[in-house]
C-alpha cells in the first residue's frame, strides 16, 4: 500500500472542513428563504400594536419595596455577601 504524504493529508482535512461549512452556510440560508416565505406578516402587526400599548399600563409596580427587598435578599444569597451592601438604583421592566 503506498505512502500518503502528510501535506495531502493536511489538504483533504482542511478541503473536508471548508466544504462542510459551505454546505451549513448555503443550507442556512435555504431555510432562512423557505420560512420567510411562510410567515404571515398581517398576524405580526396587530400583536405589536397590542404590545406597544400593554406596557404604559404595566408601569405600574404595586408593592415595589417588597419587590426591591427580595431582589437584593437573592442578589446577596448568591453572592454571599451582607444585605446591607447592596444598593438597588432604578429598576426597569425589560
Amino acid at each position: 500500500m503506498p505512502e500518503v504524504s502528510n501535506l495531502f493529508v493536511v489538504l483533504m482535512g482542511i478541503g473536508t472542513v471548508f466544504f462542510g461549512l459551505v454546505c451549513i452556510v448555503f443550507l442556512t440560508m435555504g431555510m432562512s428563504a423557505l420560512l420567510k416565505g411562510t410567515e404571515k406578516p398581517a398576524a405580526a402587526a396587530p400583536a405589536a400594536a397590542a404590545a406597544s400599548a400593554a406596557p404604559a399600563a404595566a408601569d405600574v409596580i404595586p408593592n415595589r419595596q417588597a419587590m426591591i427587598a427580595a431582589i437584593s435578599a437573592a442578589i446577596a444569597e448568591e453572592e454571599g455577601t451582607d444585605l446591607t451592601g447592596i444598593r438597588i438604583l432604578s429598576i426597569k421592566k425589560l
